[in-house]
């Protein structure tokens, strides 16, 4: 069982599969193809990804990976607590440059489905906070990109730390001097 919600971006899903709990602790179906197919979402993934970011304040992206190996990406903490978003990176999309931010945490158990053509990134809002997420595609380091965690206008969480960040992160292009290689579905090509 898993509740499946829109969010203001098309495609970009937030999904809070149901915990069943007792004295020992608690059983979760963190991925169920049926349940996220009765959503809408038909997204085949390949490869799992487990990152862990030791201090609050880490944030890694905002990244994509670009056509032919664009990934969809099934987002959710292992331990700990970050601030996840996507941002519409689809040229011609209305929502073109929106983006939604949603806290996953260990406790809360949330997960953000994220479709190709959005950029991805987070902040860990707790030490040692992992990320766990299924990716629909391999990693391909020729088709890696980056845009600036800071250029987009997104609110994110004020830490009261300094934000760590790795030097490709750190300068890493501004999304007004991004030329997209994504295009939203409505456009023609």
């Amino acid at each position: 069982m898993v509740d499946v919600k829109r969010t203001k971006l098309d495609g970009v899903f937030l999904i809070a599969p149901k915990r069943f709990g007792d004295v020992r602790g608690f059983f979760a179906e963190t991925y169920r193809r049926d349940a996220l197919r009765k959503a809408g979402i038909e997204t085949e993934f390949v490869q799992d990804n487990h990152s862990l970011s030791h201090a609050a304040g880490t944030v890694r992206g905002l990244h994509y990976q670009s056509p032919p190996h664009a990934q969809a990406k099934l987002v959710r903490c292992g331990r700990g607590r970050l601030f996840d978003v996507a941002v519409d990176a689809r040229a011609g999309s209305p929502s073109y440059g929106h983006w939604v931010g949603y806290e996953l945490s260990f406790e809360n158990g949330r997960q953000l489905f994220i479709p190709e053509g959005f950029l991805h990134g987070f902040m860990s809002l707790e030490d040692d906070t992992e990320i766990v997420y299924k990716c629909s595609d391999h990693y391909a380091p020729d088709c890696d990109g980056t845009v600036h965690w800071q250029s987009c206008g997104i609110e994110w969480p004020k830490t009261g730390l300094a934000p760590l960040l790795s030097e490709k992160d750190a300068a890493a292009v501004r999304f007004s001097a991004f030329e997209s290689p994504f295009v939203h579905a409505g456009v023609p090509a």
